[in-house]
């Protein structure tokens, strides 16, 4: 299979301070994942695991102290690795005073694309997130699901192979969660590649073909949901649980 995200040894090292002393913060520890073409890969972690920060490696955000990440065969340290990509940050924040087609307009001019082909990728993005009838609307007006929607639109705007999505249902209703689910499920039948961190266990066990779980920058289990759940006799809740260490307080 074609392995479109890929990490090798990835370290990240940051530097801090606490009570006036500098200390080193190690994010990332020797992390390795493949990510083939046209999976959704869930990235699984407690908070402060080292998720974004791998995410933000891949994008370009910072750099890696040792190791290295790959997309597409090509060095994240190259900025040609991200054409090919979308990205959703898990906190959005668009101008209020535009509408849905004006904030995607901006973005296809980012990425160059021409103007008739951007009307025709912006009736289509519109429609895949069911938009098209608030296209018009301001932002502002927008409920929290349709504005994570417009996130995924302009994520989507320049066709990408690959998307990355920061906790994309964060924060959602359970009907704005299964709208983004199915979004997810109809780019994955469009043979996208679907690279997503998430707290919500019951979409990844629904939406996932691969999950990776990470816990202080490590990696702890990679597999299907069934493999991980069955290694662990459990449901994947408590598999994760188990994995990652957690050990309840005892209530006195």
């Amino acid at each position: 299979m074609n392995t479109i995200l890929k990490t090798e040894k990835l370290r990240v090292e940051f530097k801090t301070r606490q009570l006036g002393k500098a200390t080193t913060k190690v994010a990332l520890n020797g992390l390795d994942l493949a990510v083939q073409a046209g999976e959704v890969f869930g990235f699984l972690g407690p908070n402060g695991a080292g998720k974004t920060t791998t995410m933000n490696v891949l994008l370009g955000f910072i750099q890696p102290t040792g190791g290295a990440a790959y997309l597409f065969g090509i060095d994240v340290r190259q900025p040609i690795a991200r054409q090919r990509i979308g990205y959703l940050p898990e906190l959005t924040y668009y101008y209020k005073f535009l509408n849905a087609e004006e904030i995607l307009r901006f973005y296809a001019k980012i990425f160059k694309i021409p103007n008739a082909e951007a009307e025709k990728r912006i009736d289509f993005v519109l429609k895949l997130v069911e938009l098209q009838h608030a296209r018009k609307r301001l932002i502002k007006t927008y409920s929290k699901g349709m504005q994570q929607r417009v996130g995924l639109a302009q994520a989507l705007i320049n066709n990408p192979d690959l998307l990355i999505l920061d906790e994309p249902t964060s924060g959602l209703d359970p009907v704005g969660r299964m709208k983004v689910r199915s979004i997810i499920q109809r780019l994955k039948n469009e043979g996208r590649t679907v690279f997503f961190s998430s707290h919500e266990m019951g979409e990844v066990e629904t939406i996932c073909d691969r999950i990776a779980i990470i816990n202080n920058g490590e990696l702890k289990a990679v597999g299907s949901v069934s493999e991980i759940s069955s290694q662990h006799g459990a449901n994947l809740e408590k598999a994760f649980l188990d994995i990652i260490g957690f050990q309840p307080e005892a209530v006195a």
